[in-house]
């Protein structure tokens, strides 16, 4: 059971919680903080699971049409696994919400319900963000918090170009990523941005949003800047030249590695100044 939730908890897009999550530690000017160490076990499984768990469970119909579910792209769960992974979801999450607000400030705090708040009714009724054309895509801003609420945890001031650039960027990325779901979206009546204006409609909206991105990361570095415009310069002019889900979904797995490479350069780049004192 416990392999079946780390499945269902999709371990290849981890990187998208624990990467903020950690970027939000150094933009302290800190390698470590002990007192972030909660947070930094929150964003692996449990806060992963509450993620995708619930998106699972909603979205049984859609992805059962879908045909890169049940790999590491995400599980297919039967209806009767639903009752253990809501169990799951609540044993892993529970312990860590009620030692947060023990522990927290109510500015993080308040970070934090957003961020639960915003991933549950991204997918479950009666909001169902997912559903609704370009809120599907904006809620997912959501994933940039860490760098507001991991600084605010730790009495510091967020570095706010830095988590409005990522903010910006993953809402871009969530609609470029969804141009491969459009048929499948678009069958079960599922009016997503992308299934609203199309694979070409969506990369000039993903692009928009991307440009926003790199000027808020040139604000604080401009090698991740440079870094980010190139990536999505290439995932953005790879799907112009092809706009079609097929495309989209041959491109996804460059699309999985943007955030391991602009998020290493951006680590390395961030230890590197404060290990040589250039930072903060």
């Amino acid at each position: 059971m416990l392999a079946r939730l780390i499945h269902v908890s999709r371990p290849v897009l981890w990187v998208n919680t624990i990467g903020p999550t950690v970027i939000g530690v150094w933009l302290t000017g800190d390698l470590w903080r002990w007192e972030a160490a909660a947070l930094l076990l929150w964003a692996t499984l449990p806060f992963n699971l509450l993620i995708y768990g619930v998106n699972d469970i909603f979205d049984q119909e859609t992805d059962a049409l879908n045909t890169r579910k049940g790999g590491l792209e995400g599980a297919r769960i039967h209806r009767s696994e639903t009752r253990a992974i809501v169990v799951g979801i609540v044993l892993t999450n529970v312990p860590f919400l009620a030692y947060f607000l023990v522990t927290m400030p109510p500015a993080a705090l308040a970070w934090i319900a957003a961020y639960i708040v915003l991933f549950v009714f991204y997918s479950a009724p009666p909001l169902r963000f997912k559903a609704r054309r370009f809120l599907d895509a904006l809620s997912n801003a959501a994933y940039a918090f860490p760098l507001a609420f991991v600084p605010l945890a730790l009495g510091e001031s967020p570095v706010w170009a830095a988590a409005i650039g990522l903010m910006a960027w993953s809402v871009a990325k969530h609609t470029y990523d969804a141009v491969q779901d459009i048929d499948e979206d678009r069958a079960v009546g599922i009016r997503t941005t992308a299934v609203y204006l199309g694979a070409r409609g969506s990369v000039v909206w993903s692009g928009l949003w991307w440009a926003l991105s790199t000027v808020g990361f040139a604000l604080v570095s401009w090698p991740v800047a440079i870094v980010n415009a190139g990536i999505a310069g290439w995932l953005l002019l790879a799907l112009w030249r092809d706009a079609t889900p097929a495309t989209a979904r041959r491109l996804y797995r460059y699309s999985i590695v943007f955030p391991y490479v602009a998020g290493s350069v951006a680590g390395s780049h961030l230890v590197a100044a404060i290990l040589l004192g250039f930072y903060p």
